[in-house]
């Protein structure tokens, strides 16, 4: 029953959640039971790697929710992202215990640095998993919980959200870079030891956690699409495109986008979340409002409202930044800005709405407006 129900859905939706799955088995195999001499062996840096990517497309499916579904721009999901990061790498710091370089089984090492004398409360229950798990979603669902209830109940739309969310991601910068904030300021949080009792740094633990982030990203994927074929997804389509009217028609359109913004952030919570032990890392640089725009263009490449194509625009454009900042590190920038150009330009339903035109031309014979045009020009042949 659960197979049929989860099929069921659009066949592309079955296609991704199938890929995802077997990527799931087929990576780690490749990487820990394929000779490192064979071709077919994947190595870790690369597991790494994909696992990353698989991170960043979860972000971007989060972000679809909301602007491709609802029409809400946020330019401040690397907030969430960054928020359920950190509730991560408070689990990874209190793993490493006596192990750190003060050995002070009790506080992490910058604040035996800062003479810190006892662990803030905020800190406490950290150091059980299921604890840390539950805070990767609650911190940023609540944030955005509340924060949407204040701004989609004073009726802020358009650009005037965006800059409000954008805003918030800067003031979060701002605070986490303070040292007194108690979450590593500058540096961050980084030198992870385990994860479960297992070591980040083994094979093992990569290959388990791209498995686990793949899963995750299936999961997303069919939850995003239960959500948007359901009634309420019906509903949150009508206020993207006619709010007015579905306040007209006697339905709180607030109540619809906090619940779809308060979804979406959770999601980017767990996207971050999976992040942080393949990275390694988790520093105030995560909530630069640079990194909000990049998963915007993420999107738009991949196309809004498509489901599957924030996905392939995240793991593109990311692969395409790994090879530009090898091979040409002074032009990258340049080049995601013209992409997102391009983009809007050309593009206006990313790469998977290009796809959907192709084939649907295709199969109904249809030929573009221009094509049209020629035709009637061209002279017919005598009778």
């Amino acid at each position: 029953m659960i197979a049929r129900r989860l099929f069921s859905s659009d066949r592309r939706i079955a296609v991704t959640i199938a890929t995802l799955l077997a990527a799931a088995v087929i990576v780690p195999v490749l990487n820990l039971a394929v000779p490192a001499e064979s071709a077919f062996h994947v190595p870790s840096y690369v597991v790494a790697l994909a696992g990353k990517y698989l991170c960043y497309a979860l972000l971007a499916l989060a972000l679809d929710l909301v602007w491709g579904y609802c029409g809400i721009l946020s330019l401040g999901h690397g907030a969430f992202f960054a928020l359920g990061g950190y509730a991560m790498g408070m689990y990874l710091m209190r793993q490493i215990g006596a192990r750190g370089v003060y050995g002070n089984p009790d506080l992490p090492d910058f604040m035996v640095f800062l003479n810190w004398k006892e662990l803030p409360w905020y800190w406490l229950g950290f150091d059980h998993f299921w604890f840390a798990a539950l805070m990767v979603m609650a911190v940023p669902g609540l944030l955005a919980f509340v924060f949407g209830w204040f701004a989609f109940r004073s009726r802020v739309t358009g650009v005037y959200l965006s800059i409000i969310t954008q805003a918030m991601t800067y003031a979060l910068l701002l605070a986490f870079f303070r040292n007194d904030m108690g979450f590593g300021g500058n540096n961050g949080l980084t030198d992870f030891k385990d994860i479960l009792g297992f070591s980040v740094q083994a094979s093992e633990t990569r290959s388990a956690l791209f498995a686990a982030s793949a899963v995750a990203l299936a999961l997303g994927v069919q939850v995003t699409w239960l959500v948007v074929g359901s009634k309420y997804g019906k509903l949150l389509m009508a206020v993207r495109d006619a709010e007015s009217r579905t306040r007209f028609l006697g339905w709180r359109a607030e109540n619809v986008k906090l619940f779809a913004f308060t979804l979406s952030a959770m999601m980017a919570g767990i996207a971050g979340a999976f992040y942080v032990p393949q990275v390694g890392i988790i520093n105030p640089g995560e909530f630069d409002p640079a990194n909000s725009i990049e998963v915007v263009i993420w999107t738009a490449v991949g196309g809004r409202g498509t489901i599957v194509g924030p996905i392939v625009g995240a793991i593109a454009v990311n692969a395409a930044k790994s090879w530009f900042t090898g091979a040409l590190p002074e032009l990258w920038l340049f080049a995601l800005g013209g992409l997102f150009i391009a983009s809007t330009l050309f593009l206006p339903r990313g790469i998977v709405g290009l796809w959907d035109r192709w084939r649907q031309m295709r199969a109904t014979g249809a030929v573009p407006a221009e094509g049209k045009a020629a035709a009637r020009t061209e002279p017919q042949p005598a009778e």
